[in-house]
């Protein structure tokens, strides 16, 4: 499993700025995908982690959605940074 694993997409300067912004709140929700999927890799039978995983995924895509609706540029500018892919169900 990954630990202390980091993104260089926010600055830490950023960061300290506003914790409440949707990228931040994405960003922090890709590191806890990554550390998921991680440990999934290793436990493929931790239900209980693959029901965690799958209610961040759909926290991450209502805040992806929220984003898209509110302004694109900053949508598009994100999902480039962190490598999602582009939903096309909005």
């Amino acid at each position: 499993m990954i630990k202390n694993s980091f993104i260089p997409v926010i600055s830490q300067k950023k960061k300290e700025e506003n914790p409440g912004s949707v990228e931040f709140q994405v960003f922090k929700f890709q590191n806890k995908i990554l550390r998921l999927t991680s440990h999934l890799e290793l436990h493929p039978k931790d239900y209980l982690s693959q029901r965690g995983l799958h209610i961040i995924l759909g926290k991450r895509q209502r805040l992806l959605s929220y984003l898209s609706k509110k302004n694109k540029i900053r949508y598009k500018k994100l999902i480039n940074q962190l490598g999602i892919r582009d939903s096309q169900i909005r």
